[in-house]
């Protein structure tokens, strides 16, 4: 442990040792906050993980049999061979393809017995599998429904000199970010037929089979879907990168969008808010500002001024009550969508609102949330992390978009547990059919979570699209430092978070047990 502190301490000094001083102080859950993400960049960190790795229970053999088919490619002898003899510790058959007297995925499908309805396992060569992965495949496999086409597990590296390095610690199942990563194929089993297993073809047949199987999976409906086993059970010697994907297809029938801004005076954040909103490239859409109880002339003569065509001005005074804000504006709501936006949000970009309403007219999503970045382009939110904290966390947050991250997660659009309603776009229907948000347990904080988690209970899942990038101005520091009320007010709504979703007990399936619970850039659990 001591190498990696050393190794934290003099690649980041400054950063580690204000984590060291807040744990002087005995702020302990802030300083692990700040340490966890310090700590995992050392090479040491894995390793050190890795001394208490369990090992995977071997147990019975009994479940359906596995045939493996490892493509050969352009590793060399010795590499083969350790895929060969991983396979043959485990039990479990095998076929070479990629060499002269290999076999291609059709000359298998006629070479496998099928009559025990095997699992195929494609590999690539150089790969191994863990002592006792055969057993962790066969129990799922044996244990999943009649519709479940795919087991999946997760992996890491092995780097020149036989070390592991890189574990990638996956989520459960995330249909939206296998569309821009396929974190499946080479750590998989799948449930193949003989002609699903000959259809494919290509240089990449062994990704063309996997998504194949995906698409029976979801096709059969939720029995089907791809099941995580959360072990590392492959050690690779490569795996496939994430695709960043490009602005996404125009096209199709845009609603109409009421977005709706909460505000109280800072005329220096609003105005260039609506500037921002009237620079969107959107077919229909109003804006609602709810204005609670501004008294400073400046921004009274601003709102005085907007274009009542395009803008209603609800007058809200009042303690301040976020969700009871945007409730109130929703119900006066005449968009199909609703966008909830903060005042201090800056547009970049004009089609970030149309990316955003494409996804929430989805029959599958709830919630759409934006990439926010603070002013000084580092991620304030890609998503929301339940647990982090006890409560809920952005995830990525502190990261530079350029930076890769944890796979790249910050920069894929994917579904999570949560968007931060600083800018979420959502269905009014569907947030008037979970009753909008919690005004009474959640006058400020953790409302949107809440809302998120309601509306996925329904079906409709929360999603994150990068491709949608906006600046927050909230500050980086906000949060540190509260007068005794509002620490008094946080507190009680971050026990109405755990009491009403468990977020201190239950582990955010988009996130994973191997990750740090304390730190919001999915840093491996020390």
């Amino acid at each position: 442990m001591l190498s990696v502190h050393l190794h934290a301490l003099c690649r980041m000094p400054r950063a580690y040792l204000t984590a060291a001083w807040w744990r002087l102080c005995g702020k302990r859950v802030r300083a692990r906050a700040q340490f966890a993400p310090l700590l995992a960049i050392s090479p040491q960190a894995y390793r050190l993980w890795l001394h208490g790795e369990k090992p995977i229970a071997t147990g019975s053999e009994d479940g359906p049999p596995i045939v493996a088919l490892v493509h050969a490619g352009e590793c060399g002898e010795d590499a083969l061979e350790a895929t060969l003899r991983s396979l043959a510790r485990e039990g479990i058959a095998m076929l070479v393809s990629g060499t002269p007297d290999g076999a291609d995925f059709a000359e298998a499908a006629r070479r496998i017995d099928w009559s025990g309805r095997p699992w195929i396992m494609p590999l690539a060569a150089g790969d191994v599998l863990a002592p006792g992965a055969a057993a962790a495949y066969r129990r799922a496999a044996a244990s999943a429904s009649a519709q479940a086409c795919i087991v999946y597990a997760d992996d890491d590296l092995v780097d020149g000199t036989g070390q592991r390095c890189s574990p990638h610690f996956k989520p459960e199942w995330n249909a939206e970010l296998f569309r821009h990563f396929d974190f499946l194929t080479g750590a998989c089993i799948v449930r193949a037929d003989e002609g699903r297993l000959a259809a494919a073809s290509g240089p990449d047949r062994a990704a063309h089979l996997v998504a194949t199987m995906v698409q029976d999976g979801e096709t059969a409906g939720k029995e089907g879907l791809p099941i995580h086993l959360p072990y590392v059970l492959h050690h690779r010697h490569a795996r496939r990168a994430p695709v960043v994907p490009a602005a996404p297809v125009s096209g199709g029938r845009l609603p109409p969008v009421t977005v709706i801004v909460p505000t109280r005076n800072r005329v220096d954040l609003l105005r260039p808010c609506m500037e921002g909103l009237a620079r969107t490239d959107y077919p229909d859409m109003d804006v609602i500002v709810v204005d609670n109880g501004s008294d400073d002339p400046a921004t009274l003569a601003f709102l005085d001024a907007l274009d009542p065509a395009r803008h209603t001005v609800l007058r809200a005074p009042g303690p301040f009550n976020f969700s009871a804000l945007n409730n109130l504006a929703a119900r006066q709501a005449r968009g199909e969508l609703l966008c909830l936006l903060n005042n201090d949000i800056e547009v970049r970009a004009p089609d970030w609102l149309a990316i955003m309403a494409r996804h929430a007219l989805r029959e599958e999503v709830g919630a759409v949330g934006a990439r926010l970045l603070y002013p000084d382009g580092r991620i304030q939110h890609a998503g929301v992390v339940l647990g982090v904290g006890g409560g809920a966390a952005h995830a990525h947050r502190l990261l530079h978009p350029d930076d890769e991250g944890y796979f790249r997660r910050h920069a894929l659009p994917q579904f999570v547990s949560a968007v931060t309603a600083a800018c979420l776009v959502v269905q009014r229907t569907r947030f008037e059919a979970v009753g909008g948000l919690d005004e009474a347990n959640f006058a400020v904080a953790f409302n949107d979570v809440d809302l998120c988690m309601r509306l996925n209970a329904r079906g409709w899942q929360s999603l994150y699209e990068p491709r949608a990038t906006l600046v927050h101005h909230e500050s980086v520091s906000r949060g540190f430092d509260r007068d005794p009320a509002g620490a008094a007010r946080l507190a009680g709504e971050l026990a109405a978070l755990k009491a009403r979703w468990s977020t201190d007990e239950r582990v955010d399936p988009y996130h994973h047990p191997q990750l740090s619970r304390f730190s919001e850039r999915f840093a491996v659990q020390l």
